[in-house]
C-alpha cells in the first residue's frame, strides 16, 4: 500500500486545525449561559442561546451540507439513469430549512424547548416520548454511520491510508471536541469546515473540467458521448416516486434533533427564522461544486486518465464519483485541497448528530423520565458518556455494517412518517392525546415497513398500487438482483395516515370517556380523563410552581437561559400562543 505524504501532512494539519477550534471554541464559551444562572447541561445542548447571525448562518447551513450531501449529489448527476433532475437534495434541503422557518422555527424557539421531543414529552407523556425517541436516535446514530463509511473509502482512495484507521481518527476527534465544548464546539467548528468544503471543491473544479480527457459539460448535458446526458429526465412512470421522494426531503428533513438543536440556540425565535433561510441559501450554494464534480465525471473518457478503461460506474464505484474525479483529473497537490474538503464535510455532519442524539437521551429519557431530580452536574455527565457511547456506535456501524447507509434509508424514512405528522399534530392542532399518538406512531410504521426496503433486502408485505419487479446488475460479479420497486408514493400516504390516525383516535378517545361510553378506569394512559397526572408530567416539574403561566409571558426569550427548567415547556392544549411581554415580568414573579 503506497501511501501519499503530502496528503497524509495534508489531513493532519486540517485535523489539528478542526481539534484546535474546537477547544478554543469551548474554552471561549465555557461561561456562556452559567455566568447568569442557567444550567451548564443546557449550556452544551443549545449554548447560551446567545448563537448569533454569522456562526448561526454557518452551522444551520451544516445541518445538512455534509459528507452525505457533497457525496451524494455528485453521485445522482454523474449516474446514466439518473442526472440531475433526480439530484433532489439540493432542492429539498433548501426547501425543507425554508419551510421549518416559516412554521415551526417560531414556536419551537419562542417557546423555550431544550430538545426537539420537548412538546412530546409534555402532552403525550414520558412513555409516548421514549417510543418517538428510538426513530429519532436511529436517524442520528445510522447518520453518524453512514458519512463516516463514506469518509473512509475516499481517503482510502485518495492518500491510501487503512480505511479502518482514517475512520477511527476522524470520529475521536469529532467525539473529543463534542466532549469538550458541545454545541460552541460543533458551531464553530462548522464555521471552519464549511468554509474548508467550498474552498476545496472550488479549487478543483476548474483543474478537472481543463483536463483533457473531459469533454465540454454544456454539451454533455443534452447530448450522448460517453453516456447519456447528465441532466438527465423523469420518465413519466416514475413522476410518482419522484414526488415522494421530493416531499420526503422538505417535510422529512424538519423533525431532526440536528435542525432543532440550531433553532433552539438561537438567541431569539427571528433569528431562529432568519437562520433557517439564509441556510436554505446555503445548501444550494454548496451543492454547485458538487453537481459540476459530477457533471465532469459523465464528459470524462475514462480511458485516457489513470483510472483505467472501465468508467467508475461499470466497476459499482459511481457513490466515489467525487474524490475519484479528484485524483484522476486533478494534479496530486490539488486534490489534497479537495481530500480536506470531503473530511470536512463529514466531520461537520457527525459532531452535531452524536451530539443531538445524546442531548435527547440526557434530557428526555435520563432526566424526565427517570432522574428529575437529577444535579446539573450529573445531566452533564450522562451527555459526556452518551456522546462517547453514541459516537463509538455509529463509528462501530460504519466499520462492521456492510447496509449502513439502507438503515439511514429506513430510518430517515420513519422520522418522516412517525415523527413528522406528531409535530405536526403537536404544535398546531389542538385536542390530540397519547391514544392518538401511539395509533399514529403504529400506522406509520406498519405502512412504512410494509412497503420494504431494497438497500436492506426487505422484502414488502403490502404491495402497493404500480408495484414493479426491478432487477440491479454488479458490474463486477455479474450477479442480478431482483427486487421489488414501489412506485406509489407510500411514503408520503403513510405520512398523511399516520396524521389523520392521531387526530381521529384522538378524538374518539377523547369522546368515548367524556361521554361515559368507557369507564374512567380504562384510560389507562391518563390521557383524557387524568390530563394533568404525573403520565403527563406533573407542571411542577416542567414550569416551576407558576400552574398558570402562559405564552405570552415568555415570548421574547433572553440570550441568557433562566432556571434549570423553569419556562421550558408549554402546553399547547391550555396556553395561549399570542402576545408578548416582558420576560422580565415572568422572572420577577419567582
Amino acid at each position: 500500500m503506497t501511501i501519499h505524504a503530502e496528503g497524509l501532512v495534508a489531513i493532519v494539519i486540517f485535523y489539528l486545525l478542526i481539534l484546535f477550534v474546537g477547544i478554543w471554541a469551548a474554552w471561549k464559551n465555557k461561561n456562556s449561559g452559567v455566568s447568569d444562572g442557567g444550567d451548564r447541561s443546557e449550556s452544551i445542548m443549545v449554548g447560551g442561546r446567545d448563537i448569533g447571525l454569522f456562526v448561526g448562518g454557518f452551522t444551520m447551513t451544516a445541518t445538512w451540507v455534509g459528507g452525505g450531501y457533497i457525496n451524494g449529489t455528485a453521485e445522482y448527476v454523474y449516474l446514466p439513469d439518473y442526472g440531475l433532475a433526480w439530484a433532489q437534495a439540493p432542492f429539498g434541503y433548501a426547501l425543507s430549512l425554508v419551510v421549518g422557518g416559516l412554521f415551526f422555527a417560531k414556536p419551537m424557539r419562542s417557546r423555550g424547548y431544550v430538545t426537539m421531543l420537548d412538546p412530546f414529552q409534555q402532552l403525550y407523556g414520558k412513555r409516548m416520548g421514549g417510543l418517538l425517541f428510538i426513530p429519532a436516535l436511529m436517524g442520528e446514530i445510522f447518520w453518524s454511520a453512514a458519512i463516516l463509511s463514506a469518509l473512509g473509502a475516499t481517503l482510502s482512495v485518495i492518500v491510501d491510508i487503512n480505511i479502518n484507521l482514517s475512520v477511527v481518527i476522524s470520529a475521536l476527534i469529532a467525539i473529543f471536541y463534542t466532549l469538550v465544548g458541545g454545541l460552541y464546539s460543533v458551531a464553530y467548528t462548522d464555521v471552519v469546515q464549511l468554509f474548508c468544503i467550498f474552498l476545496g471543491l472550488w479549487i478543483s473544479v476548474p483543474f478537472a473540467m481543463s483536463n483533457p480527457a473531459v469533454s465540454d459539460i454544456s454539451v454533455t448535458a443534452k447530448k450522448a458521448i460517453y453516456q447519456s446526458p447528465w441532466l438527465g429526465k423523469i420518465e413519466p412512470k416514475d413522476t410518482w416516486l419522484w414526488v415522494d421522494n421530493f416531499c420526503l426531503l422538505i417535510l422529512g428533513g424538519i423533525p431532526w434533533q440536528v435542525y432543532f438543536q440550531r433553532v433552539l440556540s438561537a438567541s431569539s425565535a427571528t433569528y431562529a427564522q432568519v437562520l433557517s433561510f439564509i441556510a436554505a441559501f446555503g445548501c444550494l450554494v454548496m451543492a454547485v461544486p458538487s453537481v459540476l464534480i459530477g457533471a465532469i465525471g459523465a464528459s470524462t473518457d475514462w480511458n485516457q486518465t489513470t483510472y483505467g478503461s472501465l468508467p467508475p460506474k461499470d466497476k459499482d464505484e459511481s457513490d466515489m464519483i467525487l474524490p475519484i474525479v479528484l485524483q484522476h483529473l486533478c494534479p496530486s497537490y490539488i486534490s489534497f485541497f479537495g481530500l480536506g474538503a470531503v473530511s470536512a464535510a463529514v466531520m461537520s455532519s457527525a459532531d452535531s448528530s452524536i451530539l443531538s442524539a445524546s442531548s435527547m437521551f440526557a434530557r428526555n429519557i435520563y432526566q424526565l423520565a427517570f432522574r428529575q431530580s437529577a444535579s446539573d452536574n450529573e445531566i452533564v455527565w450522562v451527555m459526556r458518556l452518551t456522546i462517547f457511547v453514541f459516537g463509538a456506535l455509529a463509528t462501530a456501524m460504519a466499520l462492521l455494517t456492510g447496509s449502513v447507509y439502507g438503515l439511514w434509508y429506513l430510518s430517515s424514512d420513519l422520522v418522516y412518517v412517525i415523527i413528522f405528522p406528531q409535530l405536526l399534530s403537536v404544535l398546531f392542532v389542538k385536542g390530540t392525546n397519547t391514544y392518538g399518538s401511539v395509533a399514529a406512531y403504529v400506522f406509520g410504521l406498519l405502512l412504512r415497513i410494509g412497503g420494504g426496503e431494497p438497500y436492506l433486502k426487505l422484502p414488502p408485505f403490502i404491495y402497493y398500487p404500480g408495484w414493479v419487479i426491478q432487477e440491479r446488475v454488479h458490474h463486477l460479479t455479474g450477479d442480478v438482483e431482483c427486487f421489488v420497486q414501489q412506485r406509489f408514493p407510500f411514503k408520503s400516504v403513510s405520512m398523511v395516515a399516520s396524521f389523520l390516525a392521531n387526530v381521529a383516535f384522538s378524538y374518539l378517545t377523547k369522546y368515548l370517556f367524556e361521554s361515559g361510553t368507557l369507564s374512567h378506569k380504562y384510560d389507562f394512559l391518563d390521557a383524557v380523563v387524568s390530563k394533568h397526572s404525573k403520565e403527563i408530567m406533573d407542571k411542577t416539574t416542567l414550569v416551576s410552581n407558576h400552574d398558570n403561566i402562559i405564552l405570552s409571558e415568555m415570548a421574547p426569550v433572553k440570550q441568557a437561559i433562566g432556571t434549570s427548567l423553569a419556562g421550558t415547556f408549554t402546553n399547547t392544549e391550555i396556553l395561549s400562543d399570542d402576545g408578548e411581554s416582558s420576560p422580565e415580568a415572568f422572572h420577577n414573579e419567582n
